[in-house]
């Protein structure tokens, strides 16, 4: 739709299909209009048009979009032409009050803008663009709907001050969010404030729509406040928890007045939930407010303020019925204890009672799991940090969790067991699926179950075996019941997972030989359960209850099973443990009867005693002495799960998971090795014994990840015995030689070519795992001359056939990536060896291939290029750039005798780099940290390269270290600056040699030559990165300041003109009082520093820029009263 500057019907149309419109084509042809109409210098008048003129609400918000837009731009528009917009539509939205919400929202968003953009504006010795505030205040003055609007320009006002805006200097949003924050936050808080006590003073008519938007637009004004960024943290979200709220001690008045906190209060019992969730969301962040705000009596005399009102909510809990403010009450619960220590809480006087309440309101919170089931962290959250704090607390108060704690156990794992039925009889959602909120409950658990621990391992005990009985009745039952042994399995599944959690918090709190008895005593019932499950496969099999195990088993090897253990008298324990071991015989015929502890545990070792505790009753009942007998116990399970659960996903990589973790760590895998288990998957991996190896088509390709971790792990296992024994080596090799055979067989035939490609990513992946894993010299030649040259060649036709398809070619790329990578000298060949040559060789043809195969595929749609095209581009550069690095290869070798193998791949990497466009070597962070770091080692060792480029393609290279500068991504930003680095030094060198021009060197002064005649023709490329670097040091938080060092002073150095200019824009942009300061800080910055690029000289300067930036800050700090200056030397 080429837009002639439309009628206004015209405009409606496109409004029409921007917003509501159903047919694609058209919403795009809409948008390219959009992005016309801000372009055209009629925009205005238009959006003018569309206000006044305008016969749907869609109109206004185009107007509103673009006059948005049209603010925000970098280049800003005349202060004049902002003031008169601002004001336009302040007149604008106060004759029309009752325009639709969105199109309110959306004027009252350009007015923020403006604002927030303008704040520093000067017209007239005066900040043009503060005295929004003022005409707020009309606003406030007028009807309800009027009143509405106030409070939202200034909701929108705090907000868009809080938003940080990441195209735009950091420093400058700082700046302008600190100077609202000392001007104008606290006025706006308290006028909010003082709303809200008319509003409670007044009989409230809760029907009147317009007094309940009323309250609702104050109360988001009041958190929009309180959730204001004061110290410039920017906070994670996510970390909801460990929030403080940094109000300013000029706030102090408000908090210490008892009447704030009792505001909020009386609003929640006050109003309707969806405005009392709002009130309690104020709470929360009351409740956060740091600690240092008040002296020790204040503080105590808050918190019993905030304590008094969670008591009165407790005792009146209606309002709680509602998931908004249950979720919100749950919430400030979690922050008092982040905030406040035990200590503090049990002197409060209503402490007692309000623990009283707040566990009973837990435990039936737990009863209902189905409601609000997000909130329940909160709530485990406050459990874990009591619990966790017991022993840290001096006070004689007591703390009476020894008597809540264990109920909030047993309600927790009470409910849970009791909900299986429900979920299973009317077929709702199970908790159970739900992995990752399951574990994260589970953790907060641990050290809450581990409070007064007898009386939870006694309920597990009970529960366990009352639940395994009735499973084993029904198995044996020749009619067993579909629904009762489903129900019966969710419960057991459950009392695993438990079990796995109360054990695993062992390393959370303080244990004594008593709870590690008690962990034996639980952790034989679960190895048994395994037994009995593990017997009666394939039949009797069940995902949830294997996944519950898996959980089990990692629990108790990070508790019992590792290096602490080895620290213990072997051979005492043994001998006293082999006199406890049972007949086999007598195990299996009950697995579930329970024995009594024998007498004679008295007469074990004392050295020996704390292993021996929990394995005594294992020792009994499973003839399990020691970590020893575990391990085996593991690994059986492992070997078991992989041979019955292949075609199970989340259990083949749980438990490969759990493999994976048990291979790493020397003393471990000494054990392991000798176990049967072991030796038998060594000796027997393939899909026969182990399915998920298999290759049909019921497995999904993605399934083919876990065989990585399998090999990875295999391998490990394999490296402590093997030495330098090449027919073991070959031995283990032996199923992967018979698939490579038959793929070499049928890869010409045009039968089973699908088979044939899906053995090949198998293989792949395979091979990498074993890759990763072979970190010495000698297991890695093996490897390779295993591989060369007979199978190499058949991954390189695999890539010219299935080029196209990112689950063939990734894996492979990855093999490749992985072989490139010289991990602990590796691949530090013999002097004879031609291995690093040969290697890179054949890596040099995959990139080639790949990049000219997938340069054919010509422009892909925005999801389907990082997929199709640039991430196996960026696994090529994470190749290439290993090998550069991988210090195996001589490169001179290959100009030398004639080998175009590494110009093939330096100009495929160009062809590739050029098909990219800047902003994705950005946005996609595996392609920028592939390929920045690769850019840095061509400018390192390969100037010659770079300086060969054609202009364009150096132009594009030198824009792209620009555009890396200033990314938040710390690896990218540094690798830039190294490669300026390189650049930079390069070109000095070359022009303080230029005159002498001896013979030898003529090729490296020509090349010196064509970078200097590049840089002459183009002077804004160094320019421009010697601005950002200055203007990353002076008013960006700078968190590489050493990488920044290296490469301005050569900058400098090579264009001191353009420094002087950038020095004189900074200092006469300021005050005149700061001027001389500023001026003395830059002479200080050169001081000592010499005209040249020595390593003495690069660190003096680095020395004298840190001084610099923080001379520079503490010059530019000032108070909002000083006349503002710029913040950009960019501009």
């Amino acid at each position: 739709m080429a837009l002639h500057f439309q009628s206004l019907a015209e405009l409606e149309v496109l409004c029409t299909h921007l917003y509501i419109g159903t047919d694609l084509t058209q919403r795009i042809e809409a948008e390219k209009a959009l992005l016309e109409l801000i372009d055209s210098p009629e925009c205005l008048s238009k959006c003018q048009l569309l206000l006044e003129q305008g016969t749907t609400s869609y109109a206004q918000l185009l107007a509103a979009t673009c006059l948005s837009k049209l603010v925000s731009r970098i280049s800003p528009l005349p202060v004049e032409q902002r003031v008169d917009i601002r004001n336009y539509i302040l007149n604008y939205v106060a004759s029309q009050p009752k325009l639709v919400p969105f199109v309110i929202q959306a004027l009252i968003q350009v007015i923020a803008k403006i604002t927030k953009l303008g704040w520093f504006e000067v017209q007239k010795d005066q900040f043009v663009f503060r005295e929004i505030i003022a005409d707020v205040k009309k606003f406030l003055q007028g009807t309800v709907e009027h009143c509405v609007i106030g409070v939202i320009i200034l909701s929108e006002l705090t907000q868009e001050m809080n938003l940080v805006d990441y195209s735009r200097p950091s420093a400058k949003h700082r700046k302008i969010a600190t100077s609202f924050r000392d001007s104008s936050l606290k006025d706006i808080l308290v006028l909010a404030c003082s709303l809200l006590k008319e509003v409670l003073a007044k009989p409230l008519n809760l029907q009147d729509e317009g007094q309940q938007n009323l309250v609702m637009q104050v109360l988001k004004l009041v958190l929009n406040c309180l959730n204001f960024d004061f110290i410039g943290s920017s906070a994670d979200e996510s970390a909801d928890d460990l929030c403080t709220v940094q109000i300013p001690t000029t706030w102090r008045t408000i908090f210490l007045e008892p009447e704030t906190l009792d505001l909020f209060f009386s609003l929640y019992h006050s109003l309707p939930p969806l405005l009392s969730q709002l009130a309690l969301s104020c709470l929360v962040q009351f409740a956060s407010t740091r600690r240092s705000l008040f002296s020790s009596p204040e503080r105590a005399k808050y918190l019993g303020n905030l304590i008094k009102g969670v008591k009165r909510i407790l005792e009146n809990p209606q309002g709680l019925s509602d998931p908004g403010n249950y979720h919100e009450f749950c919430r400030f619960l979690a922050r008092l204890k982040t905030n406040y220590q035990l200590g503090e809480l049990v002197l409060v006087k209503e402490y007692p009672e309000v623990i009283r309440l707040i566990a009973n309101f837990t435990i039936t919170s737990l009863q209902h799991w189905e409601f609000a089931p997000n909130s329940i962290h909160y709530l485990l959250t406050l459990w874990q940090r009591m619990v966790a704090s017991v022993p840290f607390v001096k006070s004689t108060e007591p703390h009476l969790l020894d008597t809540y704690a264990p109920e909030i156990t047993k309600a927790f794992i009470t409910s849970r067991l009791e909900s299986v039925a429900i979920v299973v009889r009317d077929n709702l959602d199970d908790p159970l699926d739900d992995t990752a909120t399951v574990f994260q409950q589970l953790e907060q658990l641990c050290t809450v179950s581990r409070c007064e621990y007898e009386k939870t391992c006694t309920l597990l005990v009970q529960l366990f075996d009352q639940n395994a009985q009735t499973y084993q009745k029904l198995l044996h039952s020749p009619s067993g019941i579909t629904v009762d042994k489903a129900i019966q399995e969710g419960r057991l599944a459950w009392l695993v997972y438990l079990v796995g959690t109360v054990v695993g918090g062992r390393l959370t709190y303080t244990s004594t030989d008593e709870h590690d008895a008690m962990d034996g005593e639980l952790s034989c019932r679960v190895f048994q359960l395994i037994s009995l499950m593990d017997t009666g496969l394939p039949q009797c099999s069940n995902e949830k209850i294997e996944l519950a195990i898996l959980w089990f088993l990692d629990q108790f090897r990070k508790t019992y099973v590792g290096d602490q253990l080895q620290r213990t008298s072997k051979r005492e324990s043994e001998s006293w443990s082999l006199s406890l071991i049972l007949s086999p015989g007598a195990i299996m015929q009950d697995p579930f009867e329970v024995v009594r502890l024998r007498s004679d545990v008295s007469r074990v070792p004392e050295k020996a005693w704390k292993i021996v505790k929990v394995y005594a009753r294992m020792s009994e009942v499973l003839g399990i002495t020691d970590d020893n007998h575990v391990l085996e116990t593991f690994m059986t399970k492992i070997v078991t799960n992989l041979k019955y659960w292949g075609r199970c996903e989340p259990v083949i990589s749980r438990t490969l998971q759990f493999l994976n973790d048990l291979s790493v760590g020397y003393i471990l895998l000494k054990k392991l090795v000798k176990i049967d288990a072991v030796k038998f998957m060594l000796k027997n991996h393939t899909s026969e014994h182990f399915p998920f190896l298999g290759i049909s088509d019921s497995y999904s390709l993605n399934d083919f990840r876990c065989r990585t971790t399998f090999y990875t792990a295999l391998t490990r296992l394999l490296m402590v015995d093997l030495g330098e024994d090449e027919d073991e080596f070959e031995n283990f090799m032996l199923p992967l030689t018979v698939s490579f055979e038959t793929v070499l067989q049928i890869f010409n035939n045009n039968f089973k070519q699908e088979d044939v490609k899906r053995m090949l990513i198998g293989l792949a992946r395979d091979l990498r795992g074993i890759a990763f894993a072979l970190n010495t010299k000698s297991s890695y030649t093996m490897l390779f001359d295993w591989m060369y040259p007979t199978y190499l060649p058949i991954l390189q036709r695999t890539i010219e056939r299935w080029y196209g398809e990112p689950a063939c070619t990734t894996p492979i790329l990855k093999l490749m990536a992985e072989l490139m990578q010289n991990r602990s000298q590796r691949l530090n060949f013999d002097v004879s060896s031609p291995n690093g040559i040969l290697l890179f060789r054949e890596a040099s043809k995959m990139i080639c291939t790949y990049g000219n195969q997938i340069l054919s595929l010509g422009s892909l749609s925005k999801d389907q290029i990082y997929p199709m095209k640039l991430k196996g581009i960026s696994i090529c550069y994470s190749a290439l750039k290993s090998a550069l690095c991988g210090n195996y290869v001589s490169f001179g070798v290959f100009k030398l005798y004639g080998d175009n193998h590494f110009d093939n791949v330096l100009q495929a990497f160009v062809k590739m780099l050029l098909s990219v466009c800047h902003s994705d070597l950005l946005q996609y962070r595996k392609l920028s940290q592939s390929y920045y770091p690769l850019l840095e080692c061509l400018t390192q060792d390969h100037m010659s390269f770079i300086t060969n480029l054609e202009p364009p393609v150096l132009l594009y290279v030198l824009t792209s270290i620009s555009e890396g500068l200033t990314t938040l991504d710390t690896v990218v930003s540094s690798s830039c600056c190294t490669s300026l680095d390189y650049v930079v030094t390069y070109l000095f060198k070359h022009i303080a040699k230029e005159g002498k021009k001896p013979l030898r060197c003529r090729e490296a002064t020509q090349a010196g030559q064509r970078l200097l005649h590049f840089m002459q023709q183009n002077p804004d490329v160094l320019q421009q990165m010697m601005s950002v670097l200055m203007n990353t040091i002076v008013f960006e938080d700078c968190r590489n300041q050493w990488s920044v060092s290296r490469p301005l002073l050569g900058l400098i150095l090579l264009n001191e003109k353009y420094f002087s200019e950038l020095r004189a824009s900074l200092i006469n942009s300021q005050p005149v009082p700061k001027q001389e300061v500023l001026a003395q800080c830059f002479r200080n910055l050169m001081e000592g520093v010499e005209q040249n690029l020595s390593i003495k000289n690069r660190d003096r300067f680095t020395q004298n820029l840190s001084v610099f930036r923080r001379d520079v800050a503490e010059a530019l700090r000032s108070d909002g009263s000083t006349e503002p200056c710029s913040l950009d030397m960019m501009s």
